[in-house]
């Protein structure tokens, strides 16, 4: 529940659905008034047009507050969040709950602030003015705690893939090697360039696919802790997965590559000489 002046709506973007914006003359001579967001519609008047609609918010014994307006939803509270049903009252009708100062500038935020402040001491010299920010400041706030942790899961996803690549070339390279004399044989009786690739790229798509598996089944076990860093998105989100795995598909591929490369330029006989 908010008490707010005419034009708040239009200030910070948001959208009258329907009905009306309260107006100066809604003050406590006029019948009270509400506006309500669309979740709150959506919430109580599923199959009916809320304006006209009476909200009692104390009491029976208090008189019913009008619905004059559907303002589009706002997360004001978290972003990482989804809206809330939510209810403005005209400041003229309610009071203040709370003395915040919005205000909508062209120039740079700081260099107003001071302007600001020397206006409302004009009014007031005794005004108390704190936690002074900008709406980019206050939705940072909001996300603070996730963007430190996607920034720790990123950093953790990068260093796990550059073990993926060393991993994947050292167990290929050190097969390649253990495996020479095997390579010269089958490249004497015939076997081509491409056969022997094929022979290097299937035992990687062995290490790359139960890296897939094992990482699908680690990201059901853990999808319940990655549930509190997420919005909109389910931990267990198909394209998500989907798209993880064939990342690692794609970065496992460039560790397979010299590996690959290597035996097939083995040349047979200096292979045979040296064993």
């Amino acid at each position: 529940m908010r008490s707010i002046t005419p034009e708040y709506f239009q200030l910070l973007g948001q959208t009258i659905v329907d009905g009306r914006d309260f107006r100066s003359t809604d003050d406590r001579k006029a019948p009270p008034v509400a506006i309500v967001n669309q979740t709150l519609a959506d919430r109580y008047f599923p199959h009916a047009n809320p304006i006209g609609k009476k909200l009692w918010l104390d009491s029976r014994q208090q008189p019913p507050h009008e619905i004059i307006g559907v303002v589009a939803n706002s997360r004001t509270d978290d972003l990482a969040h989804g809206p809330q049903p939510e209810v403005y009252l005209s400041l003229w009708q309610a009071g203040a709950f709370s003395k915040h100062l919005v205000i909508r500038t062209v120039a740079d935020p700081r260099a107003f602030t001071a302007m600001v402040e020397r206006e409302l001491r004009s009014i007031d010299p005794t005004v108390a003015i704190e936690n002074v920010k900008t709406l980019d400041q206050i939705r940072s706030d909001s996300l603070a705690s996730r963007t430190f942790a996607m920034q720790l899961l990123v950093g953790f996803s990068l260093v796990g893939s550059v073990l993926t690549l060393v991993g994947i070339y050292g167990v290929l390279s050190l097969s390649v090697a253990s495996r020479r004399r095997e390579i010269a044989i089958r490249t004497a009786m015939g076997a081509g360039r491409r056969d022997i690739r094929n022979l290097v790229f299937a035992e990687g798509f062995r290490l790359i696919g139960g890296g897939v598996v094992a990482g699908l089944v680690a990201a059901f076990v853990v999808s319940r802790a990655l549930k509190a860093f997420l919005f909109e998105v389910e931990p267990t989100d198909p394209a998500t997965l989907i798209g993880a795995g064939l990342l690692f598909v794609m970065v496992a591929l460039l560790a397979c590559w010299v590996p690959t490369r290597r035996a097939a330029q083995v040349d047979p006989l200096e292979a045979l000489r040296y064993e």
